[in-house]
């Protein structure tokens, strides 16, 4: 989210100024709010005028500059209002578009596991909240806070003057009742609803939270018969959202009624000074448009103190935004030199290395460690491993020993101490990107699109056709399935319901053989497999890993709990 505008502020006025469109993007919006507003008074005076001077009886050519004047600003309000509301959203929408990519353009780094709840704090249903919903309201700030105050004012100022100018005494009262209307509807909103606006953006990522971990656990739930408690949970945070929404909405039923009573008062004010100005030269067509301009000024005031409890959401929904994407990653977040960044690939570095020094190790490790985004103790530390081209290699340990941190390590998910060295060159010589296309991770709970089997092969390699295709899933051994399944067409369902953890871990395979890695690593492939086929899939995937042309020179790391049979594995390496 870097912008030359934010240098020096805090996060959460960053966000806010994000969110705010440019200058010459914003005033069109504010000017057409402005024309749209100012024609509703003076619609209002000059209607009052007319039928005030008609009563009179006057030739009817007297009349004519009213009727007109009725009819202009009848269509002026209108028009104007449309043209505020195109203009108004087009740049509150363009400048949001800009906020999601800066936000997107912060995750990056930290994904995935600078976003685990440990290190952000949040749960996976509060920080899907906080990307869209709380990225959404930010669209209010331009819309529904600074626009509404700017126009508020500006017409209050005008009206005051035009008021001043008929009748400066009626002037001062306008002006007098509208600093008391302000004061009070916003004291009243702040006192009944400033907690419950500050609080609904929280409570909803709450909301999110226990909803998600209720559907994405609900087998777990009814086996242990906790579903009922858990539904009774979320219950509870809707029960909170509700009463929020609620307390809000009563902080501006009581400011729209303060206003109400008070542009009464402003009317019955304006005609306790008009009616003695009677007597000294006031027309009653004037009288009759100062005492009934309030009732039009005050309704456009009444979205002063509701564009206040706007930007208390606003602010609460910008603050959790920013503490979302922090501006600085974890120290356990690979950051990328300028020479890294300008890597577009490791494979021609590596493969010119290799070339002269053939006896080279694909990776080397020495004296390596590393640890997880919040933790103060290392998952691991002190490694020391060399592995060739086209090993197979085998990392052992009880859980918790950091295997699956060492898999992450070796695909740039997590910077780390002491040396890895991959074809001789340093890891952090090189982009985050150029690592992953030459050491590929099929993790212990592969993702599946809610797509058919070609979509969910396609993104590792977007220009494979459908013979490509069904040759590498003839490897992995779903040939027969995606035939049964009726083809390449098939669905897998959403987050892979329609498919079993051993071809889940297939797929996967599949992927990796498609996109060609140098170097695969499989974290735990036999986890979700029932015993008797997990040798079976750990053979058939340790001898599917060759190259797509035929060759055993792909380096292969399995991280298992299981045993794996010699006769599959060049190395082990255990840890913890």
């Amino acid at each position: 989210m870097s912008d030359s505008r934010l240098r020096g502020d805090s996060p959460t006025v960053a966000v806010l100024r994000l969110a705010q469109p440019a200058v010459r993007q914003f005033v069109p919006g504010v000017f057409f709010g402005l024309v749209s507003a100012l024609s509703s008074v003076g619609l209002l005076a000059t209607s009052a005028w007319l039928i005030t001077r008609a009563a009179e009886q006057p030739p009817i050519l007297f009349l004519g500059a009213a009727i007109v004047g009725v009819r202009a600003f009848a269509l002026l309000r209108a028009a104007s209002r449309y043209v505020e509301r195109l203009c108004s959203h087009d740049a509150a929408f363009r400048q949001l578009s800009a906020v999601r990519v800066g936000i997107y353009r912060r995750l990056v780094p930290l994904a995935p596991d600078g976003l685990r709840g440990e290190a952000s704090g949040t749960g996976r249903g509060d920080l899907l909240t906080r990307l869209v919903n709380d990225v959404d309201e930010l669209q209010n700030l331009p819309l529904r806070v600074i626009q509404p105050l700017v126009v508020t004012l500006l017409t209050a100022i005008l009206s005051v003057i035009g008021v001043a100018i008929v009748l400066p005494s009626a002037g001062v009262t306008l002006a007098g009742a509208l600093i008391l209307a302000f004061g009070a509807a916003t004291l009243v909103q702040t006192v009944i609803a400033a907690r419950a606006e500050r609080s609904i953006a929280p409570l909803r990522g709450e909301l999110s939270d226990r909803l998600l971990d209720y559907v994405s656990n609900l087998d777990l739930f009814v086996a242990y018969d906790a579903s009922s408690q858990r539904a009774d949970a979320v219950t509870h945070a809707d029960q909170r959202v509700r009463l929020a929404t609620l307390a809000k909405a009563g902080g501006v039923g009581a400011s729209s009624a303060i206003l109400s009573a008070l542009a009464t008062l402003a009317c019955v004010a304006a005609l306790l000074v008009g009616i003695p100005a009677l007597e000294h030269g006031l027309e009653g067509p004037a009288l009759a448009v100062i005492a009934l301009i309030p009732l039009v000024v005050f309704e456009v005031v009444a979205s002063a103190p509701v564009a206040l409890g706007a930007f208390r959401q606003v602010r609460a929904s910008a603050r959790r935004v920013a503490k979302a994407t922090p501006a600085s990653l974890p120290v356990e977040i690979p950051v990328e030199t300028p020479e890294a960044s300008s890597a577009s690939s490791a494979r021609p570095l590596v493969a010119a290395q290799a070339a002269h020094a053939a006896a080279s190790p694909m990776l080397q490790l020495r004296a390596l460690g590393a640890r997880w985004p919040g933790e103060s103790d290392p998952a691991f530390s002190g490694l020391d491993l060399s592995i060739q081209r086209g090993e197979r290699v085998v990392v052992e340990g009880a859980s918790g020993s950091g295997k699956t941190t060492l898999a992450h390590v070796l695909v740039r998910f997590l910077d780390y101490s002491g040396s890895y060295r991959i074809g001789g060159v340093e890891a952090r010589e090189l982009s985050a990107d150029a690592v992953r296309s030459i050491v590929g991770l099929c993790e212990q709970t592969p993702y599946l699109f809610d797509e058919d089997i070609r979509q969910n092969l396609l993104f590792a390699h977007d220009s494979a056709t459908d013979k490509e295709l069904v040759t590498v899933l003839h490897r992995v051994g779903l040939a027969e399935w995606m035939r049964e399944r009726g083809g390449l067409s098939a669905r897998v369902g959403d987050d892979g319901a329609l498919v079993s953890g051993g071809q889940a871990q297939r797929l996967a395979l599949a992927r990796a053989l498609l996109a060609d890695f140098p170097v695969i690593v499989f974290d735990e492939p036999t986890a979700n497999v029932d015993p008797e086929r997990a040798s079976g899939l750990m053979r058939d995937i340790l001898s599917a890993a060759t190259d797509l042309r035929g060759e055993d020179s792909r380096t292969v790391i399995v991280i298992s709990h299981l045993p794996v049979p010699d006769d599959l594995v060049t190395q082990r390496v255990r840890l913890g």
